[in-house]
Parts: structure tokens; sequence; C-alpha cells
């Protein structure tokens, strides 16, 4: 049975050894998740047709899972030591800015994304806002290489943690098509207060942003770039969450137990993920709503889940085939 790198089990005391200012900057999402919680409850303050807090929100939780990850992440890669330790901080000092002006500006009662009026504070902020997003994908990128050089516990957790840090890269870049290729024409929208404010570029395609799905607010009219970002920002707690499963299930199920045989099944869980995100960015690009896909992303989705399960029978198949001739040996 693999360790996992010790993933499987996390006490106290490795806690205190994950990353600190990213688990600092973990506590100050934790910390913007409560406030704009409770925003959400007490202030009906909107901004097309959402809560001011909602995005706030949004991002704190973002932020908080995928901190922790990092945290977690980077003291367990045993080269370059400190670039790995100088790489986290960047990062969390990154994402205490962008996520701090994300919450200043929803106090404010105006917008964070795309805002191009000319009032002192924003036009400031949103230089801050752009170098940060900047920081925020260069740092995982640079993170992402240093992983396809670095193992960290068996093959499984390893090709794991590459392919999640790389999808999360993938899902960020996605973030230069809002104010590039899905960038439209200037338009004038109201702010919590009736005042017009200025947008350049947005996240859908095909229709502009605002009056979405619950919660997530991603369009159910047009094609919505939020939607690859979210799924490749959050591939690698899913793919860790998937080696966990795998390990836990070795005490019942001997032919999980060869390193080799789990490594195969995370490649086909990394596989079918991968596609998700191919199909919902494609299908974004084209300006099509999640909700509302043609033949031509059934037919995508229908391929990928095939040959998924194909693949994920073979690998099965020949494990226990193996397990058969080592026992009957």
């Amino acid at each position: 049975m693999s360790r996992l790198g010790d993933a499987s089990s996390i006490s106290f005391a490795e806690v205190r050894l994950w990353h600190r200012p990213l688990m600092v900057m973990v506590a100050g999402m934790s910390v913007l998740v409560v406030v704009a919680g409770f925003g959400l409850l007490v202030d009906g303050r909107e901004l097309m047709r959402q809560s001011i807090w909602a995005k706030p929100l949004k991002f704190g939780v973002s932020f908080v899972i995928y901190g922790a990850t990092l945290a977690w992440l980077l003291p367990k890669l045993r080269r370059a030591r400190r670039t790995i330790w100088t790489l986290g901080t960047a990062f969390a000092v990154a994402g205490l800015v962008d996520v701090g002006f994300i919450a200043v500006q929803a106090a404010r009662g105006t917008y964070s994304h795309f805002n191009t009026n000319t009032d002192p504070f924003n036009q400031v902020g949103q230089q801050v806002f752009s170098s940060g997003v900047i920081g925020l994908f260069g740092v995982s990128l640079i993170i992402a290489i240093m992983l396809l050089f670095q193992r960290v516990g068996d093959a499984a957790l390893t090709w794991a943690l590459r392919a999640g840090i790389g999808l999360a890269v993938l899902g960020m870049a996605l973030a230069s098509f809002w104010v590039g290729w899905a960038a439209t024409e200037p338009r004038t929208v109201e702010d919590a207060y009736g005042n017009p404010v200025s947008l350049v570029g947005q996240h859908g395609v095909g229709a502009p942003d605002g009056g979405g799905m619950p919660i997530t607010n991603w369009s159910t009219v047009g094609g919505d770039l939020r939607v690859p970002h979210f799924i490749g920002l959050h591939s690698i707690q899913v793919f860790v969450l998937a080696v966990l499963a795998l390990t836990a299930l070795t005490a019942r199920i001997g032919w999980l137990r060869g390193e080799r045989v789990r490594a195969q099944l995370i490649g086909v869980v990394i596989l079918g993920y991968t596609a998700l995100f191919a199909i919902t960015a494609w299908q974004a690009l084209r300006g099509q709503s999640l909700v509302h896909p043609d033949a031509a992303t059934w037919t995508a989705l229908a391929v990928s889940v095939v040959v998924t399960a194909l693949w994920a029978a073979q690998a099965v198949s020949v494990a226990r085939r193996s397990e058969g001739r080592s026992a009957g040996g």
C-alpha cells in the first residue's frame, strides 16, 4: 500500500508545516467568506440583479480551497525549497491584493472586473488588480513546470498533482480571453446606487454578463468562460480526492494495491476531467450556454464518456487478471 506522500492522514502537527504565508492568505479569505456571507443576508444592494457580496464570497471560497491545497503541496517539494517558498509567498500576496480589491469594490457598490471609470481609486486599483492576476498566473505556471521534475508520494499522487496544477494554469489562462477575444464594445451599466459605470470586456461570449444561473451567475443564454475556468482551477482537488479514494479502497480491494494500477486509474480520471474542461471551453467559445448544449457538444461528451469508460474497464480487467495469476501462482 502506498503512502500517498502523507496525503491520506493530515494531523495538526503536519498542518503546522504547511506554507505559512499561504495559510495567512487562507485565514484572510476565510474571514472574507464570513463577512460576505453576512453581507448577502443584510445588504440589499445589487449589481446586475445579484448581491454585491456574491462575487467576494465566491472568490473567497475558491481561494480558501486553492490556497490550502498549495500550502499543503509546496513544502513537499524537495528541490529548490527557497524558490518554492518565495513563489508561495508571492501567490499569497497577489491573492490577498486581488481579492481584497474585489471586496473593496463590492463594499463601494461597484464593479471590480472590466471597470474603466476614471475615478482615481478605480484607475489605480485596476492597475494593481491586473498585475496581481498576471502574478497569480505566473506563479502557478512556474510551480506546474517545477512539478514536472519532482515526485510527490507515489505515481498516482504525482500525476494527479501535475495534471491538476497544469489544468489550473490553463483555467487561469482563459482569463486572458475575458478582456481579449471575448471583449465587446464599451457598455454602460449602473452601480448599486444607479450611477453609470463603463465596462470593457466580459465573461460571456455572445451575450452580456448578468442574469445568469443562481449562485454561479454563469450565462444561460450564451457562452461563459467562467465555466471552464472554474473546472480547470479546481481540478487538483478533484484529482487528489480521487487518489485518496483509491487508497482507501486498497484495504478491501486487493487488485488496487499495485501502484501502477492506481496510477492508471488516476490517468483515467485525468483523461475524463480534461475532456470535460476542453468541451466546456469549446462550448463557451462558440457562444453556447452550458445548459443548452447542441448536438456537437452532446456528441463530444458521449465520445469522451465512452473512451474514458473503456480505458477504465481495460485497466481494471488487466489488474484483476494479474491478481488472479499471482494468487494462483
